[in-house]
């Protein structure tokens, strides 16, 4: 079996609590004392209640962080490109097979997400044009 790391992130929505990890006691159970929560919203982090960061724990919670975000933004990137997949999904459906009945369920919330997301792309190319200029 292999050695337990030092520190044990556990994910919640916005980041992680991070715990550090003790099996040496003379219980020899495992104990887990929280020392710090991760924001990836903000990346940044912050020691939880008494608890001073050493050096290393610092560093080790900074890379946590840094390839956390790095792996939520990869994400992100793989969720759209399946949201694209799924819109052509949509109008071939919506082409071949939908019924009327589904099609009035469906059409209005449809039309506002693409304007919505039509007007945000157009605004946003717009913006990249002009840095570019």
């Amino acid at each position: 079996m292999s050695a337990l790391p030092e520190l044990y992130f556990r994910i919640r929505d916005n980041g992680a609590a991070v715990f550090r990890l003790d099996a040496e006691n003379r219980d020899r159970r495992l104990e887990m004392d929280q020392i710090a929560i991760v924001n990836t919203n903000r990346g940044d982090f912050k020691a939880q209640g008494d608890h001073r960061l050493s050096a290393e724990e610092t560093a080790a919670i900074e890379d946590w962080t840094e390839k956390r975000m790095a792996r939520l933004a990869d994400r992100t990137l793989d969720d759209i490109h399946r949201a694209v997949d799924h819109l052509n999904l949509t109008a071939h459906w919506a082409q071949t097979k939908a019924s009327d009945q589904a099609l009035e369920e469906v059409t209005d919330d449809l039309l506002l997400a693409m304007h919505d997301l039509r007007s945000v792309l157009v605004r946003k190319k717009a913006d990249r044009i002009g840095q570019d200029n």
